[in-house]
């Protein structure tokens, strides 16, 4: 039996191999330039550009006038010798508190200097009866500036029962507010001027007293006994006993102006008194900022060393405006502004006169403005623009803006509500930009 043939598949079979082997050998130089030419484009493809973006919001804004400026006590006086002679030593330091009509100031030794002739006493019952035209006066101001804040108070609890019952706009009960508190104030500060209208009667009845040549001789103002107690002191003579000088308000000592014992003219300046706890605050603008600020305006107090702001209102921006050369050397016209505290004292019970704030006084407000930060946007020649995002793409978009203050500005058309815009662009963003978010600012 013949053996079988060796089948020829195998020889093929090696051929077919190697020549499949040496097609891809050729083919790698190929797909090896291929994939470099891929690398290299992949490289050179734009990364997209890491950006800070911010969403378009309704909401409150405010625009203010931020500037610097100093408390101070509303109502003070400058106590002064009435007339020449030797003062004894001021035992009072700054912050004692003090009585209207008992706390007994100063002691001053005239020595019968004080004696007056003819003609000075003359003057003299002039101004007694001025002073008590003065408190006259006063007295029907006091009644007029009480029943004025009276009403004001009472309109004002109307008016907040409407404002919220949702019948009276913000507005109008913030102009209710402010006229309840400016007559409040008006009320205080007629009140000083009664105490010191009597203060200034006792006193020149007290100096016509001690004038008189002969004891009890006063003419038009009564006798003697009766000047003595109106003045507060017992055992005054004419040309006699030492003059003494009580407090015609209550409230603290701010300064001692004449400490030692010494001699001093008529009208020496000795102590100034007030109340601390009346206080308001007179604030430095650019008198071009000053034109914007209306009486009744909100004002922030910062930074007076408190954990909260405080609240206060502008009562007067004064008309005449001074020249202030700035820490560069630039001359500047500025005015002062003067706003009231709305908040209660024991909120401030350790501000004093003449403490340092930071005020932020509104000029403008509006309630659900469209608004974005105002990083977001660049002016370009005579329009606004910014980059809003559509996907993962930066899109220039022109906008139109009304109100800013600085840190967000009111969108009046341009972008819609929602939307996203890249705050603070670089100059490699540019419109058609890939975009890859960092943070999202609200």
């Amino acid at each position: 039996m013949n053996a079988p043939l060796p089948s020829p598949a195998a020889p093929v079979s090696k051929k077919k191999n190697g020549a499949t082997t040496r097609r891809w050998t050729r083919r790698l130089p190929w797909l090896g330039g291929a994939l470099l030419i891929a690398l290299i484009v992949v490289g050179l493809w734009p990364k997209p550009l890491p950006a800070e973006l911010a969403m378009i919001t309704r909401g409150d804004l405010a625009v203010t006038v931020n500037e610097e400026g100093m408390t101070r006590v509303k109502n003070r006086y400058v106590i002064a010798s009435p007339v020449a002679g030797q003062l004894r030593r001021i035992e009072w330091k700054a912050g004692a508190v003090v009585e209207a009509g008992k706390t007994v100031i100063a002691v001053l030794e005239s020595g019968g200097a004080d004696l007056l002739d003819a003609r000075s006493l003359a003057q003299a019952e002039a101004r007694v009866r001025a002073s008590e035209a003065s408190v006259a006066q006063a007295a029907a101001q006091r009644v007029r500036a009480g029943a004025n804040a009276k009403m004001q108070r009472d309109d004002l609890v109307r008016q907040k029962t409407l404002f919220n019952g949702g019948t009276l706009s913000r507005q109008e009960f913030d102009a209710a507010e402010m006229r309840a508190t400016m007559t409040a104030q008006e009320e205080r500060a007629v009140e000083f001027a009664g105490q010191i209208a009597e203060f200034e009667l006792a006193q020149a009845r007290a100096l016509l007293l001690r004038g008189q040549p002969v004891r009890g001789a006063v003419g038009a103002t009564g006798g003697a006994v009766g000047v003595a107690e109106a003045v507060g002191v017992s055992g005054v003579t004419p040309g006699g006993e030492p003059l003494v000088i009580t407090s015609p308000v209550s409230g603290r000592v701010l300064r001692v102006f004449q400490e030692s014992e010494r001699l001093v003219p008529a009208g020496f300046a000795l102590v100034e008194v007030g109340d601390p706890a009346d206080l308001e605050a007179r604030i430095e603008v650019l008198s071009r900022d000053g034109v914007a600020i209306r009486p009744g305006a909100r004002v922030r107090l910062e930074q007076w060393g408190g954990p909260t702001p405080l609240n206060a209102r502008v009562r007067l921006v004064e008309p005449s405006a001074f020249t202030k050369v700035s820490a560069l050397g630039v001359e500047e016209q500025r005015v002062y502004v003067i706003v009231d505290f709305t908040d209660p004292l024991v909120v401030r019970p350790t501000l004093g006169d003449n403490y340092r704030v930071e005020a932020r006084i509104e000029t403008w407000s509006g309630q659900k403005i469209l608004k974005a930060p105002a990083g977001a946007l660049f002016q370009r020649g005579s329009s606004w623009q910014t980059y809003r995002l559509d996907g993962h793409t930066a899109r220039l978009s022109a906008v139109k803006i009304g109100h800013s203050n600085g840190l967000e500005t009111e969108i009046m058309a341009g972008i819609e509500e929602g939307q996203s815009v890249i705050v603070y662009p670089g100059d490699k963003i540019a419109d058609g930009s890939r975009i890859t978010p960092i943070t999202v600012a609200h």
